[in-house]
């Protein structure tokens, strides 16, 4: 995935959870923040954030923040991206827990959610939910940086799907390089870790991959472990 027109800004405030004010070109400059979740440990007063130009030129805000660096590295925050690398990557048959895919379709509803993907190979058919993961700390990743009913919700149907026969996937972007391994954040938020458990439990696969992340874009990276006890 590449951003076609981007820039380097730095970060004032975020007064609430879909703007912020950053210093670009030297003047104070209000942006969309291309995700909800709080991202405090990114979104801080100084840090360098990476914003993407609207094609919209009738847009409100002309520019978004699509990711930040922490120290060195630079970490992707945008919400709306990772469906689209981990489509790209199956695709391309870049993830090897699913290949030969002969069917891949966007957004189907089952049961009472709507899951990112449904896939179909020759010996499987099934849906894929996929959560983007911004959120490390002493080069562990972890989802999610605030509570999700919502998330819970996925994985209870995601259960559920499986126990229909379907394959069921719950795959974590973690949207930067150099983690060491990724886990549910249990202190955040201990209804979806020991969701999650459930689920690995029931059937359900757990994937963890991390992301090649520049300024101008983002592409899936490399299987990362997945620790859930």
């Amino acid at each position: 995935m590449k951003y076609p027109s981007v820039k380097v800004a730095k970060f004032i405030k975020r007064p609430n959870r879909f703007i912020a004010h950053v210093i670009l070109d030297n003047k104070e400059e209000i942006v969309h923040v291309k995700t909800t979740g709080r991202c405090g440990e990114l979104l801080q007063e100084g840090n360098l954030v990476i914003l993407e130009e609207a094609k919209n030129p009738e847009r409100k805000t002309k520019y978004s923040i699509i990711a930040a660096y922490k120290g060195d590295v630079l970490i992707n925050i945008d919400s709306q991206i990772p469906n689209m690398v981990v489509y790209h990557g199956i695709t391309e048959g870049k993830i090897k827990e699913i290949r030969d895919v002969t069917k891949l379709s966007k957004e189907i509803v089952y049961g009472n959610s709507r899951f990112d993907l449904y896939f179909e190979t020759e010996k499987q058919r099934g849906f894929i939910e996929v959560k983007g993961v911004t959120l490390e700390t002493e080069g562990i990743a972890m989802f999610p940086d605030a509570p999700t009913q919502r998330g819970c919700k996925h994985i209870y149907e995601m259960i559920k799907a499986v126990e229909d026969g379907y394959a069921g996937f719950i795959f974590f972007l973690i949207q930067m390089k150099g983690v060491k391994y990724f886990k549910p954040h249990e202190i955040r938020d201990p209804e979806f870790a020991q969701a999650l458990k459930l689920a690995s439990a029931k059937g359900v696969t757990i994937l963890a991959y991390d992301s090649i992340v520049d300024e101008d874009g983002i592409t899936l990276g490399t299987p990362i472990e997945v620790r859930l006890f």
